[in-house]
């Protein structure tokens, strides 16, 4: 079976030219006119990403998204129709790995899906164990534990993780954790970026609000403390 790639989009206008785009890439496409369609084929098809566009009619894409991952955390890209830092934070917040806005081009689609199937295919770092004082990182097995507590990350948040603990104390910027964790630098976001940290900050520090693990460094970017 190949690629399948599921699109929840109510504009039929929209919807057929994203499959098309789609189709010509090789991909097979499932659609979904509605967050209650989207759920339901979700549950009995195979996707490898799902495309949610934010407003729909019934469950918004927020809810679609939050819904799916709950049990999955198969890559999710939200589509919203303003460039607004709050709805853009609220689709990741939601548990989305990208966001694009409309209009975009088929290209621009085509290459952040290309990039989160490359990272969802990519083989783990070959490091054991990373530890931190209590927290214990085992990319291998994909584990990571809080003490004695096993901590649930999605697919990015963890290669975030990763990556950020494969060189300890070293200041990475946004731009190269957009092209080591995302697969993209040039048309990526910084947001990604900032969200995602913040989310896997509830995660791992026993304080979000005065972190150990994951620091901020002013006008630079994040480090994993030694």
């Amino acid at each position: 079976m190949g690629t399948q790639i599921l699109t929840v989009e109510d504009d039929e206008r929209i919807r057929t030219a994203v499959r098309l785009a789609l189709e010509d890439e090789g991909w097979d496409v499932v659609e979904a006119r509605s967050g209650e369609e989207a759920l339901d084929l979700f549950k009995r098809s195979n996707a490898d990403v799902v495309l949610i566009d934010i407003m729909l009619p019934g469950i918004d894409g927020f809810e679609v998204c939050r819904s799916i991952r709950r049990n999955s955390d198969v890559p999710v890209v939200m589509v919203t129709a303003r460039d607004d830092t709050h709805d853009v934070v609220a689709g990741l917040e939601a548990g989305a790995d990208d966001y694009l806005t409309k209009p975009f081009a088929p290209k621009e689609l085509s290459a952040r899906i290309r990039a989160l199937l490359r990272r969802v295919r990519s083989s783990s770092p070959t490091t054991t164990q990373l530890e931190f004082g209590e927290l214990h990182i085992m990319p291998d097995q994909g584990l990571v534990m809080l003490g004695d507590e096993e901590v649930h990350l999605t697919k990015t948040e963890f290669r975030l993780l990763v990556e950020l603990a494969s060189s300890p104390g070293r200041v990475f910027s946004r731009e190269v954790l957009l092209e080591r964790v995302w697969g993209y630098g040039y048309f990526g976001d910084g947001r990604l970026v900032d969200v995602h940290v913040r989310r896997l900050r509830t995660k791992i520090e026993p304080d979000p609000a005065k972190p150990k693990y994951v620091l901020t460094v002013r006008g630079l970017g994040y480090k994993l403390q030694a």
